[in-house]
């Protein structure tokens, strides 16, 4: 027997394992159909605070509980799910919060998935609220203004411009609350739900989106 299989046999599982930890993506389902997230190695915290409630299925029923058209689609309050029609939600979550992780490289760009929060001094994120942006496609001129408005004077990477002028986004949100995950597959059904009738005084949809996650499952072939 080759002395060198068990070795070799014990560097492929540890090879699986690492990959299995990397590029975890999501499959969210909605009314409107199906989305699929990569969720970033850069943000460990917030990434395995989600897979470990998606694991639970935490997220099953839930709401999308606050849409702004042109600006992002909001859920992930445990509240939600027994939520009577008209009854604004918003304020729940598991009962903890995940410290922020913010990247220079992580950016609000349509299809981003952020960590929702209140307005604690240290930026911590909601254990569970989330957010996915739709945002809108920006002029150079308006990148300006905002850079010297809301952003303090922070001048945008060029890339990241190039991007929020394109595909479009939410640039004010950067560097102020957490981004850690982006839509790959399913663009269409952020703009579906963005669209939804929802009561002005609390921005919930008139009619329910509910959600189920699921973790995507790898496949390996040798």
């Amino acid at each position: 027997m080759n002395k060198k299989l068990p070795f070799l046999l014990l560097l492929l599982l540890a090879t699986m394992a690492a990959h299995a930890q990397r590029n975890r993506k999501v499959k969210v389902y909605t009314p409107y159909g199906k989305m699929v997230i990569r969720l970033y190695d850069q943000t460990p915290k917030h990434r395995d605070n989600f897979i470990r409630l998606t694991k639970q299925h935490y997220f099953d029923s839930l709401l999308f509980h606050r849409v702004i058209k042109n600006f992002m689609i909001q859920g992930g309050d445990p509240d939600s799910k027994r939520a009577k029609p008209g009854e604004t939600v918003g304020n729940g979550g598991p009962g903890y919060t995940v410290p922020a992780e913010f990247q220079l490289d992580l950016y609000h760009r349509k299809g981003a998935l952020g960590a929702a929060r209140d307005d604690n001094p240290t930026k911590a994120s909601s254990g569970s609220q989330f957010y996915i942006v739709q945002g809108k496609k920006w002029t150079d001129g308006g990148l300006d203004t905002l850079e010297q408005t809301r952003l303090g004077g922070r001048k945008l990477p060029v890339d990241q411009r190039e991007v929020y002028k394109t595909w479009g986004g939410s640039p004010h949100l950067d560097q102020s609350y957490t981004v850690f995950g982006q839509v790959v597959k399913g663009f269409h059904v952020i703009d579906s739900i963005a669209a939804v009738q929802t009561n002005k005084a609390d921005n919930r949809p008139l009619q329910d989106v509910r959600m189920k996650i699921r973790l995507k499952k790898k496949f390996f072939f040798f």
